[in-house]
């Protein structure tokens, strides 16, 4: 099948695909993460279907396709015929078609999208010589989401100090910003001159690309999860231009918070971060845990009231950039009768795929944790921090770990022992872990070590840790009320 192919920027951006002949069933494309089709209309004696190059997930609003490539489908089969678009700029994204593979990225002038070009713009805007403004240059997990401890700190700042503004780092249009906020796309000259004039940097991760702070800029470094694995200078193996690049990155930060007094002094030791202040308040994103309502999150999953939801939540392995697969997730779905989300780490997002199943969601793209843990009935994880966090609602937990020996002895490495601490049951095959999630006695059994882990760990989550980190943000002037 031969078709020709433009895109066209009207409301929004679409692929238009028109063809002789008879009209194909189904046309769409199909990502990693996200997929759209088009209705096919009949035109003459050929056919045409625009594309829509927006997509709406969980119930939220449309938004530009994610970065990525995209295949285009026709009658189920890829559509390699396709005549090449060129590369094509719209407001919220840029694409290219070349033989029926759609690729998709950020609005970035291409000039600017090189080495030299963030040279130029570094110099440009990172060290111009120009009042600081009052506003809050916000980024989490490198821009791949507005998540996390940063986007509960948003919400309380602009909930007291409406008047600050609120830039939010995304790594292109798809990721929804809070309301208020402004998207600043990574790497464009709107990204460059907001972080370099931001009088604080709210972040949870490194601080990527180059960064010179100005005179008068705060980092607050959020971090994203009390420690288990070993982190930063502590991991195995000596590298010299990784802990250099640790103590560099370390240096960068002003402030610190820490989920508990454990992680401070962990992040503490990992990062050097000495002499400089630690905040110990409890997670902002976990005050949700405590006021929130788990009736929207399940609407948007699609998830009935009275429906049973397991989130299996692993984290991400340093041999490995997709999430584990060592469980089946369609026959545990069967063997509890539950829904399984399945939550890969943030560093699965970009190179990973959607898993398939029946009764199976792959949630890894869904924008905040903290809301899925709210509407889970019990969490099954194994070396994530998310642990530390589901602990605050009191409801079972679950462990997973076949690989446990090695990951302990040889791929990063733990802080404490997890078989001697941990709130719930640690199981190395399917088997073991579906007889103990059948097992109505396994909480009652972890009472007590439940009630240790949350006493070690989550006595500051107790739902109004935004309210302390911004009440002190303010009261340190790190910016105005406005």
């Amino acid at each position: 099948m031969t078709l020709t192919a433009r895109i066209e920027v009207d409301t929004v951006p679409m692929l238009v695909l028109a063809g002789a002949g008879a009209a194909p069933a189904d046309v769409g494309l199909t990502g990693r993460r996200a997929a759209v089709r088009a209705d096919v209309e009949i035109d003459g004696p050929g056919w045409h279907a625009s594309l829509p190059l927006y997509a709406a997930r969980w119930g939220g609003n449309a938004r530009p396709l994610p970065s990525g490539d995209y295949r285009l489908i026709v009658n189920g089969a890829p559509g390699a015929a396709t005549a090449s678009v060129p590369l094509t700029m719209t407001p919220v994204l840029r694409a290219t078609l070349t033989g029926g593979v759609l690729t998709v990225g950020p609005p970035i002038d291409p000039a600017y999208d090189s080495g030299e070009g963030q040279d130029a713009l570094e110099r440009r805007y990172a060290t111009r010589p120009t009042e600081l403004e009052n506003a809050v240059f916000f980024e989490s997990f490198y821009g791949r989401n507005a998540s996390c401890n940063p986007r509960a700190v948003d919400r309380e700042l602009a909930r007291v100090a409406p008047g600050v503004r609120r830039y939010w780092s995304v790594i292109d249009l798809s990721v929804d910003v809070p309301e208020g906020a402004i998207a600043v796309i990574e790497g464009s000259p709107d990204w460059w001159r907001a972080r370099g004039s931001a009088r604080l940097l709210v972040v949870n991760d490194w601080l990527h690309r180059r960064f010179a702070r100005r005179g008068g800029q705060v980092v607050l470094q959020t971090w994203h999860g009390t420690p288990l694995k070993k982190l930063a200078l502590h991991r195995p193996g000596f590298d010299p231009r990784r802990m250099a690049a640790v103590f560099r990155e370390g240096r960068r930060w002003d402030v610190l918070l820490a989920q508990n007094p454990y992680a401070g002094r962990m992040l503490r030791r990992a990062y050097a971060f000495l002499r400089r202040p630690i905040w110990v308040e409890g997670y902002p994103r976990n005050d949700v845990l405590i006021t929130g309502d788990a009736a929207a999150t399940r609407m948007a999953l699609g998830l009935s009231a009275r429906e049973r939801v397991i989130l299996y939540a692993p984290t991400w392995r340093d041999d490995r950039d997709q999430i584990v697969d060592f469980l089946d997730l369609s026959r545990l779905a069967d063997a509890t009768g539950a829904t399984v989300l399945v939550r890969g780490h943030s560093r699965t997002l970009l190179p990973g795929s959607d898993v398939q199943g029946e009764r199976v969601i792959d949630v890894t793209a869904y924008p905040d944790v903290s809301k899925l843990l709210l509407v889970a009935d019990a969490l099954i994880t194994d070396y994530s921090s998310v642990m530390f966090d589901y602990t605050v609602t009191g409801k079972p937990i679950y462990f997973f770990a076949p690989d446990i020996d090695h990951y302990r002895g040889e791929l990063r490495g733990f802080y404490f022992d997890l078989a001697d601490h941990a709130p719930g049951p640690i199981a190395t095959s399917q088997d073991e872990l579906e007889a103990q999630l059948a097992d109505a006695e396994v909480p009652t059994r972890y009472r007590d070590r439940y009630l240790d882990w949350q006493e070690r760990f989550n006595s500051r989550d107790d739902g109004h840790a935004a309210e302390r980190v911004v009440a002190r943000i303010l009261d340190q002037g790190f910016v105005d009320r406005g």
